[in-house]
This record gives structure tokens, sequence and C-alpha cells, in this order.
């Protein structure tokens, strides 16, 4: 996601004390000083792959180095594909794994690495706080009590061609297309894919470019994420997000090491740090997440079976790419 120079200003001015502290105290990492007179060059770097927006993850990164000297080579995905490129990147590398640490913005893809093999066997992967999908609507354009409460309302003809959203086969657009397909029921689910898709919505390569699109009023609603709707209010974009619904899905960042990952310690040590409870509330402090911690039994929206939805995928998407790939 391009962001503009503006979150600068939120992240700034709390890293500088941030830097000091852990420089001089070692607060996130009390061994850090140790590092560069324990391993050598090399294994001072660590390779993290990761769909956390970069805005939010340089800081952290740059953060992580001046308090252990360990160098952080970073990979970010692409807007239009987001995780699903970067999994599919881990996946083709299993026999030769460049990356030892994956920070993924979402839960899904992450389940399925790991149910592929792809982290290390003990203590491979943990879920850290949650942001949500959101319907994004444009308060110039309709007021509250008109707004939709339901993603299922985008099939209805008042909104025909007045809808966006992101390509329903990448990142967390099609994690949540692919969880109401578990509350629908596959047939329900067919139909309101379909009539979605006959209602002429604006197909984007992103929730950022959806969220864009409405407030600049070329679409009146849209499906997107809560962060994104936030940097579109830091922006001065005139949006809100609809409260969370029964269709709400909560969405996880998760973080793990990779199998046989090329500098261990390293990875272990950033692993480590990307789980510490104050990295979270900086997140939540940038809206970069809703909560700090992850979501439990009585949080709000979707009810998720991952192993079914895990197992269902491939014939899933299937049928999303003929729906709306034509």
């Amino acid at each position: 996601m391009i962001r503009g120079p503006g979150l600068a200003k939120v992240w700034l001015p709390s890293l500088l004390p941030g830097l000091v502290l852990l420089s001089l105290l070692g607060v996130f990492l009390p061994g850090a000083a140790r590092w560069s007179r324990r391993v050598g060059t090399a294994a001072r770097t660590v390779v993290v792959y990761t769909s956390q927006d970069e805005v939010y993850a340089e800081p952290i990164f740059r953060e992580f180095e001046a308090a252990t000297g360990i160098k952080v080579r970073a990979v970010f995905d692409s807007e239009a594909v987001k995780t699903v490129g970067l999994a599919n990147r881990l996946l083709a590398e299993r026999t030769h794994p460049q990356c030892d640490v994956f920070w993924n913005n979402e839960e899904f893809r992450t389940r399925e690495l790991a149910a592929r093999g792809a982290f290390r066997p003990t203590n491979g992967w943990a879920a850290l706080g949650y942001r949500s999908r959101r319907i994004v609507v444009n308060t110039n354009l309709v007021s509250a009590g008109r707004a939709p409460h339901s993603f299922l309302d985008a099939t209805n003809a008042q909104w025909r061609g007045r809808v966006a959203l992101a390509y329903p086969l990448f990142g967390t657009t099609a994690t949540h297309f692919l969880a109401l397909r578990q509350k629908l029921g596959d047939a329900g689910w067919q139909t309101w894919c379909r009539a979605l898709a006959a209602n002429r919505p604006f197909l984007v390569d992103g929730n950022s470019v959806v969220v864009k699109m409405v407030g600049a009023g070329e679409a009146i609603w849209g499906f997107t994420d809560s962060d994104d709707i936030e940097e579109g209010r830091h922006d001065g974009l005139p949006v809100a997000a609809v409260a969370v619904g029964e269709e709400t899905l909560l969405l996880s960042n998760t973080v793990g090491v990779v199998r046989d990952a090329p500098h261990p310690e390293a990875a272990d040590a950033l692993y480590t740090y990307l789980r510490t409870p104050q990295l979270a509330r900086r997140l939540v402090a940038a809206h970069a997440l809703e909560s700090d911690q992850p979501p439990g039994g009585g949080s709000p929206g979707l009810r998720v079976d991952w192993d079914g939805l895990l197992r269902d995928t491939e014939v899933a998407t299937t049928m999303l790419r003929g729906i709306f790939l034509r």
C-alpha cells in the first residue's frame, strides 16, 4: 500500500525515545548487546517476508536493528496480490529456504502455510492482535440511516455500479469471501456472488484503492479493511467505517519462523520481538490494529472453521475465479 508522508508524523515522535531505550536498556531484547560479540556478521542478518504495510513495518525493523545489531532484510508484498504472492514464494523455496520470518497481516494464508509444513515444528507461528473487514461509506453521499450495514446488500439494485471491492481472489478479500461461504452455505453463497458480479461492482487492485474510490465519490461504499479506512480518514477523505456486524471478519496479524530458516538465532530474536505486547499496543495506536489481543470466543463477527476453510479453498477459489474473472 502506498501511504502519504502524514503517518511519519505519527510514528517518528514515538520512535525517538524508543530508540534510546532500546539501545541503552535492551527493553525488548535484554541480551541485545551480547549479539555483536556472540555471532558473526552473516548470522546478524534476518530475512523477513511481510504483508504488513511498509509504513508500519519499517520503523519497527529499524528499532530492532538498533537494539540488536541484526540487519533486517525485508521483502514486502504488492497491493494487487497481497499475501498470496509471498505465500507462494515461501512454498516454492521450501527445499532451499531464503526467508527466516513471515509476518502476515491476516491469518488464513499463515494457517495454509502451517498445514503444508512451512514453519518450524515447535512454536512455529503465533497470532497477534487484530483488525477487521469493514464496510466503508462516503459520508457526503450516504447518511448514517441510509448506509448499508450488511455486505449482502451489495446485490441490491440501488447500489448497481456504486460498490467497490478488491478482487476476491487475493488478500483479505479472498479470506472474507471464503468465510462468508461458511456462513451462507455453498448454494446461498454462489447465488450471492453471482448477483454481486451482475450488479457491476468496481473490482480494483487492493483495499486502499477501494477507500480512495469511495472517498472520491466514484463509489458510494465498498468492502475494505479497518486500517485502510483509518488511513483514508487521516488523509482527509470523507469516509467512515460501518459498525461491526455478524458478517465482519476479524483479521489477526501473525508471525512465524520458517522451517530450516537460514539464520535461526536471528529469526528467533525477531519472532520474539514482534510478539511483544508493547509493539502490539503501538500498532493499535497507529490504527494498524484494532486490538492488541487476538480474537477470542466472545469476539464479534464471523465464526470461522479454519480447518474447513483450508479443506474447501481450492473448490471455492475456482468458483470465484469463474464468477469474477470472466
